[in-house]
């Protein structure tokens, strides 16, 4: 777990993939980060967070996917961060391994529209838009590279819904790679016995947001997880 900034009341990090962010008690994202505070006399110093036993998740990560989260110890900082959120106006961008050759959009900037309703909850593999009343939900998507089997996509989610990328990829008929939920189980044993891949090929890359004190805050992970580059770089 990579700490990528830090201010007063909050802190950022880059979540690897298989860890939850919370209701986990002792090993989740929050009681870990946590825990390295506590050791860390200079982000003590500078977050004011050093006591806590945990922190806050000022949004969401699933499980199985990496990449940036911010985490507030500051109930005033973590409001001030989870209402940009509900008002959708942090910008969110992922980085994906989707199945198959996906085209590039006509837009100006290379991006195709993923606008299929989804329902609040999680779908699955024979119905990802879920069952009961569904809403608008729409995410951008980029084509960034290609490999022999794989397209890199670049994602920008404009709404919010559970697993969102994740299940308009399966209605675009380019499942992410190594999704145990939405993706073929094929595919899945082909990814496992074949190339050692056993993780979903999601990152989460960017986040653009306001700090407390008004001022623009972009965050960005370090690099894109070794085992997504490794599977795709070895896909030619």
């Amino acid at each position: 777990m990579k700490i990528l900034a830090s201010g007063k009341g909050w802190i950022a990090v880059d979540k690897p993939a298989g860890i939850s962010v919370h209701n986990d008690p002792g090993k989740d994202l929050c009681a870990l980060a946590a825990d390295r505070l506590k050791a860390n006399a200079d982000l003590k110093d500078t977050t004011g967070l050093g006591g806590r036993d945990r922190l806050y998740a000022a949004h969401r990560l699933d499980r199985e996917t990496s990449g940036v989260i911010l985490l507030a110890g500051d109930r005033s900082v973590l409001s001030h961060f989870a209402a940009q959120f509900e008002n959708r106006t942090v910008d969110k961008y992922y980085i994906a391994i989707v199945h198959g050759r996906l085209l590039s959009g006509t837009d100006p900037d290379g991006w195709v529209t993923w606008n299929w309703p989804l329902t609040k909850t999680a779908g699955g593999r024979r119905n990802p838009r879920g069952k009961g009343p569904r809403k608008e939900s729409t995410t951008l998507v980029r084509v960034l590279n290609h490999s022999d089997h794989y397209t890199l996509v670049e994602c920008k989610l404009l709404t919010g819904r559970k697993h969102q990328i994740r299940r308009h990829a399966k209605l675009a008929g380019h499942p992410v790679v190594g999704d145990r939920r939405y993706g073929s189980k094929r595919a899945l044993e082909f990814l496992r016995t074949q190339h050692d891949f056993n993780r979903l090929a999601l990152h989460a890359a960017r986040l653009e947001i306001q700090l407390p004190d008004g001022q623009p805050l972009t965050l960005h992970a370090q690099s894109l997880p070794w085992q997504m580059q490794q599977l795709f770089d070895g896909d030619r």
